[in-house]
């Protein structure tokens, strides 16, 4: 996997990252919790921030003319509960969302 963007920005909002794998176009949302008072950090990723994640996905894809490219949504939850970072990639955490 290769980054092609961190931290993107528009008027939408950001991308956290933004990755090639192979074809696929790959847009990954970091999510970190020092806590469980809140939830797991992939719990954060709510359906409201999914919608918001899609458009800025579709905005990314046609900006840079890779419309007929596959892509998905990753999630990367750091948990870091006992001062030592544990890290779960969750590919394809979630479908696009309209």
């Amino acid at each position: 996997m290769s980054i092609l963007g961190c931290n993107v920005r528009c008027a939408l909002g950001e991308l956290d990252l933004v990755c090639r794998d192979g074809r696929t176009i790959v847009f990954v949302e970091v999510k970190s919790r020092h806590g469980t008072g809140f939830g797991s950090p992939q719990e954060s990723v709510s359906a409201s921030k999914q919608r918001k994640l899609t458009l800025l996905a579709k905005w990314y894809l046609q900006r840079h003319r890779l419309e007929s490219s596959p892509a998905r949504f990753d999630v990367v939850a750091v948990d870091f509960r006992h001062h030592v970072p544990q890290i779960r990639w969750i590919p394809n955490a979630f479908d696009a969302k309209e």
